[in-house]
């Protein structure tokens, strides 16, 4: 049986469930295994935000003016 890949949860439920387990960390009343299971999702969520918010980077676009025209350019050529 294998198992299939997850659609992406939301950034903001992601989020929000990261703030809940840190939470949860902090009160520092969890087993040893909660915590490394509380953890272990939390490593997972970050990682699905950190993806959510490349993707958004690379969707930006910034206008600039060039000879008193707008245009966009995307945001990568921008940075650095």
């Amino acid at each position: 049986m294998t198992a299939k890949k997850n659609s992406p949860i939301p950034f903001e439920t992601a989020l929000a469930e990261l703030e809940n387990l840190v939470g949860q960390l902090e009160q520092g009343e969890l087993t040893l295994e909660d915590s490394l299971q509380r953890f272990e999702r939390g490593v997972a969520l970050v990682r699905s935000c950190r993806n959510t918010l490349r993707e958004a980077e690379q969707k930006v676009e910034q206008l600039i003016e060039r000879n008193g025209q707008l245009e966009t350019a995307p945001f990568t050529a921008l940075a650095g």
